[in-house]
């Protein structure tokens, strides 16, 4: 979709290819139609039918309409799903440009349509040698007296972030190692005036990152860690929302190494943390979004090698800390760690981590939300669940207990990396909040990040999940 090319239309709209978002047939102009086809309408959305397609041969028109089908209480996310419907006929009948005409006088049916079709639309294909013939959409126009160029320009950005977001994450990691991905991200931070600094091996080694240092050992590409920081001249905050995203670009378990079916082989995913920071870095800069925002990505390998860290080892982290390994195969809280500590030194409003952390936050949550847990006020958690509904990102909220600490408690250090086999989820959350002194919020999104089969807008492949949920969030916060 990185060819795809947004157009406001000021007045005039083209009829061709028109998409009509309408609240019902009352607010349909009758004007555009025939009598044949405003009764042919008019039966379609007494039937309930969301998207109704009609036919003139040399192109096509469709009409939108708005509201929840399936008994859902998500109207915007209803409007996704339409979206999925309009992209079927768009890549069929090989459409390069629609002009979206939205009779609601409002932006959010526009914005969730738009995110629907452009989400089902996106394709991982760069390695097959046998395309899809077919045309991508090449102009959306979008006609919408109420609609402000500002927004236009924000829905681009975010359909952009997210479509980067899944690039970063499909690809093979044979051709994405932690130090291409920091060539990557830096590439699209310059893009979007972004202010970058990469820690390479030697930095950590002088900084004492012992967790990603120890996660690194057995792989041959050196690790490095990923700083991006947005500070808008009028922020609204005089300190810092820091972002913290596990770039595991590939993970093996390490000597705890992992079954192959269903596991390992698709564990080029376990960056999809730190890939979702970086596009949710780009989406603010582009935006201009006031406030002031960090992000941190410690991105390395997790493989077998003689020199890999074993079960037992005891590994002091950044912040002199002492841990025990007792599964090198968690070992995404280890890099995390070390970047919340450092994440201290900027006096943060509040730090938020982000990761494909753990097996047992996909089996509470299944494919369908996030486990988030913290220390972090209230306010936060219900600001994070209302943008969750908003973009359909959403989280479920888990208890937080120190009942949990107490299971990471080791005999031989200050504490262990895994806490057992019940919760895990909640002690490997419990575990990162031992390494930050300041508000903290950790959304896992192990269920969420890869879909392996076409679920909704998502194809086979990276979902792209967390950037527009915490944008949202984010936007919510700047107000």
């Amino acid at each position: 979709m990185d060819n795809l090319i947004f157009n406001l239309v000021k007045e005039n709209p083209q009829l061709v290819n028109a998409v009509f978002i309408v609240n019902s047939f009352d607010k349909l102009d009758k004007n555009i139609f025939s009598d044949r086809e405003i009764d042919f309408i008019q039966h379609q959305i007494a039937q309930d039918a969301k998207l109704i397609p009609l036919n003139y041969f040399y192109h096509w028109n469709f009409i939108v309409v708005t509201g929840c089908k399936d008994d859902c209480k998500n109207e915007a996310e209803s409007l996704r799903r339409t979206g999925v419907e309009l992209a079927d006929f768009v890549n069929k009948n090989e459409l390069d440009f629609l002009t979206i005409i939205d009779n609601t006088k409002a932006f959010e049916p526009t914005k969730a349509l738009v995110e629907g079709l452009l989400m089902s639309l996106y394709r991982f294909d760069k390695y097959k040698n046998q395309k899809d013939p077919k045309k991508s959409l090449k102009r959306l126009n979008i006609y919408n007296p109420k609609i402000k160029e500002k927004e236009i320009e924000e829905l681009e950005t975010m359909t952009q972030a997210v479509s980067f977001t899944r690039d970063l994450v499909n690809e093979p990691a044979s051709t994405l190692n932690a130090t291409r991905f920091a060539d990557i991200v830096t590439q699209q931070a310059h893009n979007s005036v972004l202010n970058v600094e990469l820690y390479r091996k030697e930095d950590l080694q002088k900084m004492k990152m012992g967790g990603i240092l120890a996660v690194n050992q057995g792989s041959s590409e050196p690790p490095v860690m990923v700083k991006l920081e947005w500070k808008h001249p009028k922020a609204k905050s005089k300190k810092p929302f820091v972002f913290v995203g596990k770039g595991v670009m590939y993970d093996s378990g390490g000597l705890s190494i992992k079954p192959t079916d269903n596991s390992m082989d698709y564990m080029k995913s376990d960056m999809a943390g730190g890939a979702a920071v970086a596009g949710l870095m780009y989406s603010i800069a582009r935006n201009k979004m006031p406030i002031h925002a960090i992000a941190l990505i410690p991105a390395t390998d997790n493989r077998v090698d003689a020199k890999s860290y074993s079960p037992g080892d005891v590994i002091t982290m950044y912040n002199g800390k002492t841990v025990e390994v007792m599964n090198t195969d968690a070992e995404g809280r280890l890099i995390l760690a070390d970047a919340l500590s450092y994440a201290d030194k900027y006096e943060p409003e509040l730090v938020v981590s982000i990761a494909t952390l753990t097996g047992a936050a996909a089996r509470a949550v299944g494919p369908h939300g996030i486990a988030v847990m913290g220390n972090a006020d209230d306010a936060y958690f219900n600001k994070l669940e209302a943008s969750g509904f908003n973009t359909y990102e959403r989280v479920a909220r888990f208890p937080f207990w120190d009942d949990y600490a107490s299971m990471l408690k080791s005999e031989i250090a200050d504490m262990k990396n895994i806490g057992g086999a019940s919760a895990g989820a909640i002690t490997a959350g419990k575990f990162l909040e031992k390494f930050t002194n300041h508000p903290f919020m950790h959304l896992d999104i192990a269920g969420v990040a890869f879909t392996h089969k076409p679920r909704f807008y998502y194809k086979f492949g990276a979902t792209g999940v967390g950037v527009r949920l915490l944008y949202d969030f984010v936007k919510e916060l700047a107000k």
